[in-house]
């Protein structure tokens, strides 16, 4: 085969590029016959595709036969995917560069010195090294899935809570009826045009007359719950029937975002401006707006008693320290789990603090709207507590037990398939920035930080300013336990002791007991509501010294 028509140079050049496109024999022929090659600066792209495509031609010895065009065809897929090789090569790089800065940071904050290879004991009991390996194994993996900290809506929750259980896809409303309770829902539309639907038992089942009760309370649902968190475990065990047969009119809230408040006068659901909110939002314009309603529907002389769990807590403290009037328009307050200062945490929210100041990067993270749970950052924690706790993987895949911990002495298990199709019901992502922020900010309750320019456009000033705790008169008794991951014992006792009017201070007395223990613990009744109920009655009127004593009559009915 002759190559004459090249010139010297360029023959050799072509031999060394397209020796692979021919066969051995042909290709040692013509490597062999060829000058050492010469380093050329640079090669122009279409004479190299000229060049390489006489070759091919050349060595198929087909040029005047109708099969010439599959053998051009194998070479091109061939080229084709040593291109797209490449390009995964370098993309998988790339992302293996973004997920490195990425691990990066939160090793550094972890104290884990990424820059050696260290090998963390595999001890059972030193879950803070275990923690520390699983992350590190967590971002080697992320960096070769196709798609780095993803944000995709929960598609698979329905599946999983398929039960025999007919409350699995029932609304708050239905939970009550079908246990034989009367139920309403009312619409309420906020001053900043948020419509609001909010739950209620006026009476109850056992009443002898349709007469409502002038005893009146308000239960607030914590970050992403909603009403059926109080009726989830039925009579004699929720919160909420447990008050209408003490005789109460009972009113379930709901926020902004969740399942039964998702619709605005004039934002869509799918707007950036529909969750641009956090739990200063719903303190500032829900709130006010539930309690200014059951006062319309009531009378504005009824007094409201008003019990909150976790962001219920914390919306109570941001609206008692601003808009201090309400202080005499509510009977009392009774926090359980309450949150305001955040030093003592152990959720692994906190591993979301230290890029709080980030608030775009943090978006990004978790997404921009609704805090969407299957997120890579989720799927890891949910990955180690069920491998470091060996729970089951139902109970990891949810994101309140993920961020709020999980008691499995205490749980009852046959309330999850319910639990699951109601939790998570909808929250913000800002909101949790917000959270984050506050543990980034230890020892400070404050309005939420958007950086120092944006800070002076919102407050006047380069820092959020902290809620005045010293304004709140309203008497509040609070409710914590030792194992709360959210709500630390030292963080409530500094809450407790800056209240103006505090009613008390009730740890309860069993170790296990955690952040949502207080929602569907199996002993609950006994452990919190029936020392709730004592309060409620007892605690607003006259001083105590020991409330020991339990009315458990009412529960045992």
């Amino acid at each position: 085969m002759s190559y004459s028509f090249f010139p010297l140079t360029s023959r050799a050049r072509i031999n060394y590029i397209s020796a692979p496109l021919l066969s051995p024999v042909v290709r040692a022929t013509v490597v062999a016959t060829a000058p050492q090659p010469r380093v050329q600066t640079k090669m122009k792209l279409p004479l190299l595709v000229v060049f390489t495509f006489i070759l091919i031609l050349g060595h198929s010895e087909c040029r005047h036969t109708s099969s010439w065009f599959p053998s051009i065809f194998d070479t091109f897929t061939n080229r084709t995917t040593q291109l797209t090789n490449y390009v995964r090569e370098r993309g998988r790089r790339l992302r293996n560069y973004y997920v490195e800065s990425v691990r990066n940071k939160f090793t550094s904050y972890l104290g884990i010195n990424s820059s050696t290879t260290t090998e963390y004991p595999d001890d059972n009991g030193d879950k803070q090294s275990r923690i520390k390996r699983k992350f590190r194994d967590f971002t080697e993996t992320e960096a070769t899935e196709p798609i780095g900290f993803n944000t995709v809506a929960p598609n698979e929750i329905e599946d999983k809570c398929k039960d025999d259980d007919p409350t699995v896809l029932m609304t708050t409303p239905q939970l009550i009826a079908i246990h034989g309770y009367p139920a309403e829902s009312h619409t309420i539309v906020t001053d900043d045009g948020y419509i609001l639907t909010v739950h209620r038992i006026p009476y109850s089942k056992k009443a002898s007359s349709k007469v409502i009760s002038r005893k009146t309370v308000l239960l607030h649902h914590g970050l992403l719950g909603s009403s059926a968190d109080w009726v989830i475990p039925g009579p004699k065990r929720g919160l909420a029937y447990i008050l209408s047969e003490a005789g109460y009119d009972v009113w379930l809230a709901n926020v902004r975002g969740n399942t039964y408040s998702r619709a605005h006068v004039s934002r869509s659901i799918d707007s950036f401006e529909f969750w641009n909110f956090t739990f200063h939002e719903v303190s500032q314009h829900d709130l006010p707006a539930v309690i200014d309603y059951i006062m319309e529907v009531k009378g504005w002389d009824v007094k409201i008693n008003y019990i909150g769990h976790s962001m219920g807590t914390t919306v109570l403290f941001a609206l008692l320290s601003t808009k201090t009037h309400y202080n005499k328009v509510l009977r009392a307050g009774f926090a359980l789990a309450p949150v305001a200062y955040m030093t003592e945490i152990k959720s692994p929210i906190r591993l979301l603090a230290k890029f709080s100041q980030s608030i775009e990067y943090l978006l990004k993270l978790l997404g921009a709207n609704e805090f969407l749970p299957q997120n890579a950052v989720l799927r890891w924690l949910s990955k180690h507590m069920c491998e470091i706790n060996h729970y089951e993987q139902v109970i990891c895949e949810n994101s309140m037990f993920v961020l709020c911990g999980y008691d499995e002495k205490e749980f009852n298990k046959t309330l999850l398939p319910s639990i699951l199709g109601h939790v998570p019901a909808g929250a913000s992502t800002k909101t949790l920035i917000h959270y984050a922020q506050e543990i980034r900010n230890e020892g400070k309750f404050q309005m939420f930080d958007f950086g120092e320019e944006g800070n002076f456009k919102q407050y006047g000033s380069i820092t959020p300013p902290e809620y005045p705790i010293h304004k709140i008169t309203l008497p509040i008794a609070l409710f914590s336990s030792q194992n709360d991951w959210l709500s630390g014992d030292i963080d409530v006792t500094n809450l407790y002791v800056q209240l103006v009017n505090p009613i008390d201070h009730y740890i309860v007395p069993l170790k296990e007991f955690n952040h949502i223990d207080f929602l569907w613990a199996i002993d609950a009744p006994s452990l919190v509501y029936s020392k709730l109920l004592q309060l409620m009655e007892e605690g607003v009127s006259k001083p105590y010294a020991d409330m020991d004593i339990l009315d458990t009559n009412l529960l045992d009915d």
